[in-house]
């Protein structure tokens, strides 16, 4: 008996230690030591004529420069328009900078600074949309290419993802220009044509650069942006992509003899075949990981939320697991954690009672930083087996992007001016889409992703969906923001 209690004090004691530990780390626990900012020299406010910026929106978003996924159907004749739109509209920008076209319509705008010592800076902003789903068009509040400013915002396809933020982009360099604003440091402005299907663009401006012997300080693109409502601590704040994950579609091909399907062969033909290898890829999963620029996101917010999340990041030694799982009820903030896999497209028999002689299925997948096209294809390999299927790339993956650095002065400054307009606290994060941007990594020392725009989580669906608009008040808060950064980065 003595024995027994002996063990028993020594259990209820390691108990108490466990918990005095765990009490401890919560009360000091703090966010990771962020960069100083105060050295940052804030530019100050400009003026800026709402009403102007909200009618220049309006028009660009007339311009149909939609990027359909066969490029037979995309209109040249648009991005023209736009383009002799953007010097009409932005004379003085357009007269303080040079400009290149590359890869057919992609943009390369150069404000060439006083000391050549200094490496440029580049702010990206695309000029193509997505289509409208056929069919959607009565969805819509106001036509999604008219261009309606009502109820306090512009609205049509765009107005987000991505000509609000060339338009404000360039009102905010118009400004600046009629200021008579002299850059010390190069400004660049890349706006390539064919984001939304096929980054030729962007690839050719980073070849461009390359050639010029062009190492931009660091690049900006569209990414994340201020959320109103962070689940974390239910407050706004103002999250920049320091990475972005990698982008890749697997083919899958079951090959089978084909024939009448009165006449099944007895393992059921090639769909059956293709199904299992879908559902075997599907059913094996990468495993989460708490730690890259998702977990350092809820790292950064976590001192700022309720006493549980702050208990278990705090502690995250002991509570790794439930961290990961909490994390991961939603598919949004699982995808901050592990290469996603998902099956998206399926073609077979041409015809209802046709055998097909090749059942094929694609598999989509982001790809998380620590990962890589080369162990994607091996797992799905492992996975299938020896089923008959032939497993092969649609086209060159794009591997995942380096991760940029919360030290340096590309962040300093972003952040300064983000957190300034946004009167929120600033965090990094993982862009779980595709940018422009990751083109740029190798012709820049750090690449950023953040439009300043404020959304709700709710507002975020909008962006290739159903009545995107940009408020009023996010089109302003652009506007500054763009021309507080130029100003403040490159004086």
């Amino acid at each position: 008996m003595k024995t027994l209690a002996r063990i028993g004090l020594g259990v209820g004691g390691a108990a108490v230690l466990l918990v005095g530990v765990i009490a401890v780390r919560t009360a000091t626990f703090k966010a990771p030591a962020a960069a100083d900012l105060s050295s940052v020299k804030l530019a100050p406010a400009v003026t800026v004529d709402r009403a102007m910026a909200a009618q220049h929106l309006s028009q660009a978003i007339q311009i149909r420069t939609i990027s359909h996924q066969d490029r037979a159907d995309d209109q040249p004749a648009e991005w023209d328009r736009l383009h002799a739109w953007l010097q009409a509209t932005y004379p003085a920008a357009h007269a303080a900078m040079s400009r290149e076209v590359v890869a057919g319509h992609t943009l390369i705008y150069t404000w060439k600074g006083s000391d050549p010592a200094l490496p440029p800076i580049v702010l990206m902003a695309h000029q193509d949309v997505v289509p409208v789903t056929p069919g959607t068009e009565a969805d819509w509040k106001h036509p999604p290419f008219a261009g309606v400013i009502a109820q306090g915002a512009v609205w049509g396809r765009g107005a987000v993802d991505d000509k609000g933020s060339l338009v404000t982009l360039f009102e905010g360099a118009e400004i600046l220009a009629r200021q008579g604003f002299a850059p010390r440091r190069t400004v660049m402005i890349i706006s390539s044509h064919d984001e939304e299907v096929r980054g030729e663009g962007a690839r050719a401006a980073a070849a461009w650069m390359k050639t010029k012997g062009i190492r931009a300080e660091f690049v900006l693109d569209e990414g994340q942006a201020v959320i109103s409502d962070n689940p974390i601590t239910g407050g706004p704040v103002a999250l920049i992509g320091l990475a972005e994950k990698g982008y890749a579609t697997l083919k899958i091909t079951a090959r089978a003899p084909g024939g009448h399907s009165s006449a099944p062969p007895k393992d059921g033909g090639g769909v059956v075949t293709l199904s299992k290898a879908v559902t075997a890829i599907a059913e094996r999963p990468f495993p989460m990981k708490f730690s890259g620029p998702g977990a350092a996101m809820l790292t950064s917010l976590a001192p700022s939320g309720p006493l549980p999340i702050r208990m278990a990041v705090a502690n995250s030694w002991l509570f790794r697991p439930l961290l990961v799982a909490q994390t991961a009820s939603t598919p949004a903030g699982a995808a901050l954690l592990h290469t996603t896999i998902a099956p998206t497209m399926l073609k077979g028999s041409p015809k209802e009672n046709v055998l097909p002689q090749d059942a094929t299925a694609w598999i989509n997948y982001r790809i998380a930083p620590g990962d890589s096209s080369a162990k994607v294809m091996a797992q799905a390999r492992a996975a299938v087996g020896d089923l008959p299927v032939d497993l092969t790339w649609v086209k060159t993956p794009d591997e995942p992007s380096p991760v940029s650095s919360t030290r340096s002065l590309g962040w300093k400054t972003i952040a300064a001016v983000a957190g300034d307009l946004a009167k929120a606290p600033v965090a990094p994060g993982l862009v779980t889409a595709g940018t422009d941007s990751r083109y740029l990594a190798g012709v820049a020392n750090d690449v950023y992703r953040f439009q300043p725009m404020t959304f709700s989580l709710a507002d975020t669906t909008m962006i290739h969906g159903t009545n995107e608009h940009l408020s009023l008040a996010n089109l302003e808060q652009c506007v500054q923001f763009y021309a507080r950064l130029i100003a403040t980065a490159a004086r």
